[in-house]
């Protein structure tokens, strides 16, 4: 069963959410707007992953469900960006069982009640 769905834009063929509770927004409708997507992870009680700003300001003023996990690395390439995931994502998904947004940066993590 689901528990995370990933933005359309971050990588669909990635590893480490290969797997079944990982549902990509393209498996839905890659065309969804961001309206969409929200009410789609509200009523199934998925965490969005996300590098739209746009989710993350919204959670500010909601209630979960759905939480938010905002990736705020900037532009770097695959490789950085796989190993920057790998490295943080246990602690990234123990953050989200706690707070509404889960900010991830290059060199840190911040979570927001």
């Amino acid at each position: 069963m689901a528990k995370y769905l990933i933005d359309v834009n971050l990588p669909r063929r990635f590893g480490l959410w290969n797997k079944e509770e990982y549902l990509h927004q393209t498996d839905i409708d890659a065309r969804m707007k961001d309206r969409h997507i929200w009410e789609y992870a509200e009523n199934n009680n998925l965490t969005i992953i996300t590098k739209d700003s746009d989710f993350g300001h919204r959670i500010m003023f909601s209630e979960p469900p759905p939480r938010v996990i905002h990736i705020k690395f900037g532009n770097m390439g695959m490789a950085q960006f796989y190993d920057k995931i790998h490295e943080a994502w246990d602690e990234v998904l123990a953050m989200s069982d706690e707070y509404k947004l889960v900010n991830v940066y290059r060199d840190r993590i911040e979570g927001l009640k």
